[in-house]
């Protein structure tokens, strides 16, 4: 992949100066990273459905991670997919700048991630990220880039495909917890939030320091990504250690969010995860979201709340939720210890 020509939409210079590196208890010590264990990876064609809701269930309250594999999506789909967002981030930097905003009201934009350290600032991550709406059903052509020119196209079908995917983890997801196989899709609500922000990382001349993607958990309900594959990045904790996610081919990384866990009454875990840099090539990561809408109100389902398991969390609107994240900016955000409940 060319990625010589790659600069920032916002004109920061492709250079490790003081802009991006961290303070020296913030960098990753990429050499404490496990690789050897990772998270599970799980075959969605089991015809045993029993043994397969099982896997997904025990998966999301052990590790809060897992791979899928024979998901359904055409590997060319993935593969174009990628390729077209990939090409978004090789146009000219002034035609990207068009999406440039901090405005956190705006549907489509082109931001860099940053972190505040005292005494030195706004730090800014490596890498450039592209965030948009999506829907399996309804055409969301309008909030798209008209270049590249194939990128509407491959993306409607993409967004068709993974929302068909998303219907069915969250079905066996339900089904893990003990519910109605539609209970967790009918919590996240009506007219859910579904956005993709496509992540780009070019290639760091030193990645020990700084950082793609800060360590954080995701504040939507659920997360299905895609993987370059052949450049690893994305790393998880589990049982207190970073571990590496190494890219399988032609298989999702499916992740729960802050709002399962909320709703699943702490069962199914939302956990720290990051993306480190890479010394010699260029990663491109396409996460899909799906989160409630900012008038529905979480909070830990009824049926999973007894005298021995009491809630964990108290209810909540999403507003409120989302409010409580941007008032955590530029922080290492720990947004849903802020509606638990003491016992």
């Amino acid at each position: 992949m060319e990625t010589t020509r790659f600069q920032f939409a916002n004109n920061t210079p492709l250079s490790l100066s003081p802009n991006f590196i961290l303070p020296e208890e913030n960098r990753p010590i990429l050499s404490e990273v496990f690789s050897s264990a990772s998270i599970p990876s799980i075959d969605l064609n089991n015809h045993d459905i029993d043994d397969l809701v099982s896997k997904i269930s025990q998966a999301c309250e052990k590790f809060g991670f897992f791979q899928i594999i024979n998901h359904g999506v055409p590997k060319e789909l993935s593969q174009r997919v990628l390729a077209v967002v990939t090409e978004f981030f090789q146009l000219p930097p002034e035609e990207r700048a068009q999406f440039l905003t901090t405005d956190h009201s705006k549907r489509v934009k082109v931001f860099n991630y940053y972190q505040k350290v005292e005494g030195q600032g706004k730090v800014l991550m490596w890498g450039e990220t592209f965030t948009h709406p999506w829907h399996p059903t309804e055409d969301f052509t309008h909030f798209l880039p008209k270049n590249p020119p194939q990128y509407r196209a491959i993306f409607t079908e993409y967004a068709r495909e993974i929302g068909a995917l998303m219907d069915k983890l969250l079905s066996l997801m339900s089904q893990g917890l003990g519910l109605e196989k539609d209970c967790l899709k009918r919590k996240i609500g009506e007219r859910p939030a579904i956005y993709t922000q496509a992540n780009y990382y070019p290639p760091c001349p030193d990645p020990e320091l700084t950082m793609g993607l800060q360590a954080h958990n995701d504040i939507s309900a659920l997360v299905v990504l895609l993987q370059m594959e052949g450049v690893s990045g994305l790393q998880v904790v589990i049982d207190g250690k970073w571990v590496a996610v190494e890219p399988v081919p032609d298989a999702f990384v499916v992740n729960i969010a802050d709002q399962i866990e909320v709703l699943s009454n702490g069962r199914y875990k939302s956990v720290l995860h990051r993306a480190v840099s890479n010394k010699r090539l260029a990663r491109l990561s396409l996460p899909m979201f799906y989160a409630p809408n900012n008038d529905t109100v979480i909070g830990p389902i009824e049926d999973l709340i007894d005298e021995v398991h009491p809630p964990m969390y108290r209810n909540y609107s999403y507003k409120e939720y989302m409010d409580e994240f941007y008032r955590q900016e530029g922080a290492r955000r720990r947004v849903k210890e802020a509606f638990q409940l003491q016992h």
